[in-house]
């Protein structure tokens, strides 16, 4: 395992992580229309290392802060000079590609999206330069073009080999009918077909609330789990708008009957004490053990009421979600014990210190890809250039966010840690990242 940083926290043991960043910074450039980029240089034959991001325009902020991370990963000396385009300028993603390799780039990272990596990876492959790309669409992933960022393949695969060791066998899930909800679903049904499962049920629903509650009823088969309900007991009758009194009819056995009198209860004769009523039967398990899910905002809010609605919850199921619920754990009380899959947290401590030392402000989550992508470029250039052998060595890489690997298809597989949702809010690692990507399930 190749060691990709140097941490600056005490916590860290030292020699823990090649040195590849320091707080140092180089001379002085620009990219048109972005304004001096410091320790980026822009001479003829210089750039080893070529970045494409969004520098101006919608996703500046992101690209900014990216491109910021992989100057930090390459500011020690005799690192190689990063080469910086901007993917919002004229021509876009492609062109931006086309500057880079026309400039001599031996590798190139980026772009952000799935959208401008399908403009780029085709100049890059036919180019013969490796390409690390910051999207978290794996269907970009291919031989030569490495998908960075945190999929959700990668998040289902790492929830589903947990939920195994803790005894669960039949999953299923219930994912928004979305881009985002059909990859968890394809993750799944790989995972569950790798690990030999049987194939898992998945439910797609709308955002309308009806057709959430419908589609739960549907997974869970909440009709069929329902105990019938109770026959209604024989309670004398209220007062009604034929006897607003209230009072008891005559007894019809009698009513006009000559000498008969109504039945009465002798007084001081206790009346017989009702009948407690029986407790509810035990609602039994819905047909699987875990349940996968997507959703975030209203919707989750939703689904989360028809899961209670519905009898499912943490006792009986194993519920799982997507790494985007670690920015807002805080507010799912209500799914304590639901899972997702994130990069511990602790890992990434000392770049956290180091890059809020340089720029006075802490990173964003998708530049952590960024400087790993760039220390990953600088450390192969050092060792005598970019190869397809090196980027894939099988033991992998130790970024800002733990191991990964790079493998030969252009997927990464990722260490990542299960978190637990606690009553609360918030959440604890309940199963530590793994240290072994390289021998597990691809």
């Amino acid at each position: 395992m190749s060691r990709l940083r140097k941490g600056v926290s005490t916590g860290l043991a030292a020699g823990t992580f090649l040195t590849l960043a320091a707080c140092s910074g180089g001379g002085s450039s620009s990219v048109p229309g972005v304004g001096g980029i410091p320790g980026v240089s822009e001479g003829p034959g210089a750039h080893d290392v070529g970045l494409i991001l969004p520098l101006t325009g919608r996703n500046a902020a992101y690209g900014a802060r990216m491109r910021d991370a992989a100057k930090l990963a390459l500011s020690t000396k005799g690192s190689p000079a990063l080469d910086v385009h901007d993917t919002n300028g004229p021509g876009g993603a492609a062109q931006a590609a086309r500057d880079a390799l026309a400039r001599g780039d031996a590798i190139l990272l980026g772009p952000l999206t799935a959208t401008e990596t399908g403009m780029a990876a085709p100049l890059a492959i036919n180019a013969g330069k490796p390409e690390l790309a910051f999207t978290s669409d794996s269907t970009q992933a291919r031989p030569g073009v490495w998908v960075m960022g945190l999929t959700p393949e990668q998040q289902v695969r790492r929830m589903v080999d947990a939920a195994r060791a803790t005894g669960r066998k039949t999953f299923a899930a219930f994912l928004p009918d979305n881009a985002f909800g059909h990859a968890m679903g394809d993750g799944l049904v790989r995972a569950c077909r790798d690990a030999g499962l049987t194939e898992p049920q998945i439910v797609f629903h709308t955002m309308d609330a009806q057709n959430i509650d419908d589609g739960m009823k549907s997974l869970s088969a909440i009709e069929t789990r329902q105990p019938p309900a109770a026959p209604a007991a024989d309670v004398p009758a209220g007062p009604s708008a034929i006897d607003p009194t209230g009072e008891a009819a005559p007894d019809t056995a009698t009513a006009g009957t000559p000498g008969a009198t109504p039945s009465t209860t002798t007084p001081g004769t206790p009346s017989a004490a009702p009948t407690p009523a029986a407790p509810p039967a035990p609602v039994p398990p819905p047909p699987f053990d875990a349940l996968v899910l997507a959703d975030t905002g209203l919707e989750l809010g939703r689904i989360i009421t028809a899961l209670q609605a519905d009898h499912i919850d943490s006792s009986q199921v194993q519920i799982m979600g997507p790494a985007l619920w670690k920015a807002f754990d805080g507010k799912l009380g209500a799914l304590h014990g639901a899972w997702y899959a994130a990069s511990d947290a602790h890992d990434r401590m000392g770049y956290v210190a180091q890059y809020r030392a340089l720029y006075k402000q802490a990173p964003s989550p998708v530049s952590d890809f960024a400087y790993d992508a760039a220390a990953l470029a600088g450390s192969l250039i050092r060792q005598g250039g970019v190869t397809t052998e090196a980027l894939t060595r099988p033991d992998g890489y130790m970024g800002v966010d733990g191991l990964f690997r790079l493998r030969p298809d252009g997927h990464v597989t990722r260490a990542l840690a299960i978190y637990q949702i606690q009553r609360g809010g918030g959440a604890r690692v309940v199963v530590p990242a793994s240290r072994d990507v390289a021998l597990r399930p691809s």
